[in-house]
């Protein structure tokens, strides 16, 4: 873990270490969910796999510290968000390679836990491979979910304070979790096939939220997260093998 290593072992191992960066947010996740989950879903999967990934690996792993701040300006409607736009976000994370680069990392993985960040996460892994030399991969972690072990019973991956992250949460802190709503319809928002719609009533048409979070069950969340621990963790161990 980056901040509880000091600068003579970082300095040793960064050379050929990949580097596993979780990004997050701060955010509003309907009425149920902390502010936080985005930063905690991305982390805590990023961890579990750093540890399950790192007998196998080819080079030394380095968890850094979650950024918890991404671009969600679309929730301010409903308050509790901090909010980086999508360029500071793409500038914070090419500012965070470049830091990685300048301390003698080479290879750097971005973990993806919010929708929003997509843009500013690709634009800036794009970037910094180009201005500081690194080689950079980036994934949406909810992106790994394994359809076909839950087939049966596919939740809607990954919605936003929907079922998924609501029994995501419910496994990793419980204690977190309020009143999980319901609805007997799904409200009706524009959508055509291959095509990604935004608009300013979105969100208040949901209310914040998709689909069902009252089917949320914790025995869910726990299989779920760790299908995408063990993904990941297969995935980091190719790529320490091959960047």
């Amino acid at each position: 873990m980056w901040e509880r290593t000091d600068r003579e072992r970082l300095a040793a191992v960064l050379p050929e270490a990949l580097v596993v960066l979780p990004v997050g947010t701060v955010e509003q996740h309907g009425p149920h969910l902390p502010t936080g989950t985005d930063a905690m879903l991305a982390e805590a999967v990023a961890a579990a796999a750093v540890h399950r990934a790192a007998e196998s690996s080819a080079r030394d792993l380095v968890l850094a510290p979650t950024l918890p701040f991404g671009a969600s300006d679309h929730h301010f409607a409903f308050g509790a968000t901090l909010s980086l736009s999508p360029e500071t976000t793409t500038a914070v994370l090419n500012d965070l390679a470049r830091s990685v680069a300048a301390d003698g990392g080479r290879r750097l993985v971005l973990v993806n836990g919010h929708g929003g960040n997509r843009g500013p996460c690709h634009s800036a892994a794009a970037s910094a491979a180009t201005r500081h030399g690194l080689a950079i991969a980036y994934l949406d972690y909810w992106e790994l979910f394994p359809h076909h072990t839950f087939a049966a019973d596919r939740p809607n991956v990954p919605g936003h304070a929907g079922r998924f992250e609501s029994a995501l949460i419910a496994h990793l802190h419980p204690e977190l979790v309020g009143t999980l709503p319901d609805r007997v319809a799904q409200p009706a928002v524009p959508e055509a096939a291959n095509v990604t719609v935004h608009t300013p009533q979105l969100w208040h048409t949901i209310d914040g939220y998709t689909d069902r979070p009252a089917d949320a069950a914790s025995a869910d969340g726990a299989a779920w997260f760790g299908a995408l621990a063990d993904a990941l963790a297969d995935r980091l161990v190719t790529l320490a093998r091959d960047l």
